[in-house]
């Protein structure tokens, strides 16, 4: 284990532990824990993981911004955004592109290391399973922006797969954060459920 890898776990533990209580300092921390991660993937040819970095410092930088500017009419106790659940409809929709993009984008990662030698030396690893866990990773993640709960049941989908591909890679201790994530996405989506409910008993 290396000290990228280490601290790389660290703060994304620190990340999603405050993203389960819905706290705005998810994002910030969500930043630093990108820098780290990005320069682990690519040490392990994870390719897809470390192009999906640059996605989430994007999205780390608007969640921040939109948990911090609601509407009036969305805005909770604490001035931030309220959590909502979205039209099943739409869930499904989300999933279905989730699905599609997986396999595009893992036919082209796996294609890498032939269009871009120079760059990518070695083949991409396990490029359908890594670009499952980049393409979902994405569509969650704007959901978490709008603080939407089902961003939750499909972090627990990639947490498992996840968990299963660091393991097989040998990134042990990745491994070991993503079963923690798999343990906080179960706690965060109970809790933000049971936030959602609050606000009836608010009023």
């Amino acid at each position: 284990m290396s000290y990228l890898e280490f601290f790389a776990v660290v703060t994304g533990v620190i990340s999603v532990i405050l993203s389960a209580r819905a706290n705005i300092w998810s994002w910030p921390a969500g930043i630093v824990n990108v820098f780290l991660s990005a320069f682990f993937y690519y040490q392990i040819q994870l390719y897809p993981d470390m192009f999906l970095m640059g996605f989430f410092f994007i999205t780390n930088i608007l969640g921040w911004w939109r948990w911090a500017n609601p509407k009036p009419e969305e805005e909770d106790k604490k001035k931030q955004l309220k959590i909502s659940f979205m039209p099943r409809k739409q869930f499904l929709i989300f999933l279905a592109v989730g699905v599609i993009g997986t396999v595009l984008i893992g036919t082209l990662a796996g294609q890498l290391h032939h269009l871009f030698p120079f760059v990518f030396n070695l083949p991409s690893a396990y490029p359908f399973v890594d670009s499952f866990i980049l393409v979902m990773s994405i569509i969650t993640t704007f959901l978490m922006i709008q603080k939407r709960i089902e961003c939750w049941i499909i972090w627990l989908m990639i947490d498992v797969v996840a968990t299963y591909l660091y393991f097989l890679k040998g990134a042990m201790f990745f491994g070991v954060e993503y079963i923690l994530f798999t343990i906080i996405a179960g706690f965060a989506l109970w809790n933000w459920i049971k936030e959602y409910k609050s606000y009836k008993t608010a009023k």
